[in-house]
């Protein structure tokens, strides 16, 4: 009986080890979302800049900026938001769990996100006074998604 007991215990205990090592590793997918969010915040920081004044108005830069915010939100997004890669779930993200429990939400977000990119693509050539407004529409798209999909920094 205590042989039964013994094999049973660590027959358990392999499986709990099991358990946790078979946890998935999503570091790939959060380093890739990451990197397009540090991405659209270096060219919406250019173009911000130069709406502000505090930039010098370039035409070319600034529609290089834009440019890059279009390519950028044409990015597939499923495959950078495994279910299990939230705050709750891994370190490292402030990815809430409302991104798949409504992820039509999401996914709408992120396409008023693109269509903000193609507005500031059309402003950005137009002058410095072409970009505040463009870029008021971008920030609420971000700001909208950031709300009620993204957890307070700590």
């Amino acid at each position: 009986m205590k042989r039964h007991l013994t094999f049973a215990l660590a027959f358990a205990a392999l499986g709990c080890g099991t358990a946790v090592y078979a946890q998935e590793d999503f570091s790939a997918q959060l380093k890739a979302r990451q990197g397009q969010f540090r991405i659209m915040a270096i060219n919406l920081g250019i173009l911000g800049g130069m709406a502000k004044g505090e930039i010098e108005y370039n035409a070319e830069a600034a529609q290089a900026a834009a440019d890059t915010l279009v390519a950028v939100s044409m990015i597939q997004q499923g495959p950078m938001w495994p279910e299990g890669s939230d705050d709750m779930s891994i370190d490292g993200t402030r990815a809430q769990t409302t991104i798949w429990e409504e992820n039509d939400d999401f996914l709408s977000k992120w396409m008023d996100f693109g269509t903000g990119a193609a507005a500031m693509q059309a402003a950005a050539g137009g002058g410095q006074a072409a970009l505040g407004p463009a870029m008021g529409q971008i920030g609420g798209t971000c700001k909208a998604c950031h709300d009620k999909h993204r957890a307070p920094a700590n």
